[in-house]
């Protein structure tokens, strides 16, 4: 999974940083961020929660495909 917020929709509202404060974080101006080394989707589940709960959708969750053995 691939965690991304986008900061011009981002409104500040917090709610990420609430429900998975070891995911998100808000900067110096109340925008939410995702915390560096945590955009592979680290909590998955609060994960969800968190972009569920963000009142203006500015949260992207992308699944990732599992990388195939190299032969």
């Amino acid at each position: 999974m691939l965690i991304s917020i986008d900061p011009d929709i981002c409104i500040g509202a917090g709610q990420c940083a609430l429900v998975a404060p070891d995911v998100f974080t808000q900067d110096d101006d109340g925008f939410g961020t995702v915390l560096p080394g945590r955009e592979d989707g680290a909590g998955r589940t609060l994960v969800r929660e968190a972009a569920r709960a963000c009142p203006v959708r500015a949260i992207t969750l992308r699944e990732t495909q599992p990388q195939a053995p190299d032969r």
